[in-house]
């Protein structure tokens, strides 16, 4: 969600002038009060610009990450095309096909009991 100004400086006005009234509640000076709004202007104002940019850097990155939409996996030849890491493609072209096809269905967000009837696994009942 993008940083909203109006509302933060909204939120900091209720603060600060319900920290000013206890302040004056306790006889604290209007120069005090008036250099301790101003610091605290300073903060908000070193706040907004750090929360602006990181708002701005966040929609940044999901505008990436959208127009890199990763290709969908779909079958198995798919999956084993995706892998970068030689390492880890060797492992997977020692393991059977029914293990890559498992892995695949995870990978789509299938549970395991959905996955077990479509690799024909047989389930044990304890």
């Amino acid at each position: 969600m993008a940083y909203n100004h109006g509302r933060e400086d909204r939120k900091w006005r209720i603060w600060k002038e319900a920290e000013e009234k206890v302040l004056r509640e306790y006889g604290v000076d209007e120069a005090v009060i008036e250099r301790i709004r101003t610091d605290d202007r300073a903060d908000f104002n070193s706040n907004r610009r750090f929360y602006r940019w990181t708002s701005d850097f966040g929609e940044y990155l999901e505008g990436m990450a959208d127009r890199e939409k990763q290709a969908e996996v779909r079958s198995v030849s798919d999956l084993l095309d995706e892998i970068e890491n030689e390492t880890l493609y060797l492992a997977l072209l020692t393991v059977d096909k029914r293990t890559l096809q498992i892995v695949l269905l995870k990978m789509q967000g299938y549970s395991t009991k959905e996955i077990a009837p479509l690799v024909h696994l047989i389930q044990i009942r304890v």
